[in-house]
């Protein structure tokens, strides 16, 4: 086994990624306040062409020099917009046709493992704060909650982990890429 160069892995050009075809996803993310978080989920975002970022309440916007370093400059390729408040952007996906999904512990929810994503719906997914997760309010707008289960002694995952869990999970079952 020899680890592959850079040069040998056909990654799309910035430009190239700017005008593919992105999967029917946009990301909404609900006063994130590490900036670190906000970078990885941009990156992760690229990595699975999700559509664009929502960037709510106190989550920090590009350009900022902490949210590109983990963001790697997918902070320039991944279409974003800001909404003061999380639930205005929830609204406007909901009048685009979106599933609106919140990412969160709650009565009633869906395992991830359970969830069944189709390729013909158009996804909102909500990841909350650090401390607070997803608004109440917020919550109250959601078509559906998913959970990620965990088995051990913590009850939560790091924002941005939870968004390459949720997201790999969706392009396993809608990236055409994964599905030919």
């Amino acid at each position: 086994m020899r680890k592959l160069r850079i040069t040998e892995l056909n990654r799309l050009t910035p430009e190239e990624f700017k005008v593919t075809g992105k999967i029917e996803v946009v990301i909404i993310l609900d006063n994130v306040r590490s900036l670190h978080n906000v970078g990885s989920v941009f990156r992760t975002a690229d990595a699975f062409c999700i559509k664009s970022i929502c960037l709510c309440g106190i989550t920090a916007t590009p350009p900022h020099n902490e949210i590109h370093k983990t963001a790697l400059g997918a902070e320039d390729t991944v279409s974003w917009k800001y909404f003061e408040k999380t639930e205005d952007a929830v609204n406007e996906l909901i009048n685009h046709d979106y599933r609106i999904i919140g990412i969160e512990q709650v009565e009633n929810s869906i395992q991830l493992n359970h969830f069944s994503f189709n390729a013909s719906e158009k996804y909102a997914i909500i990841f909350g704060n650090e401390v607070k997760g997803v608004q109440q309010a917020v919550i109250n707008m959601c078509n559906d909650c998913i959970e990620i289960p965990q088995f051990g002694t913590k009850h939560s995952l790091n924002v941005s982990v939870s968004a390459g869990v949720v997201l790999w999970e969706m392009a396993k079952k809608i990236h055409p890429k994964l599905n030919a």
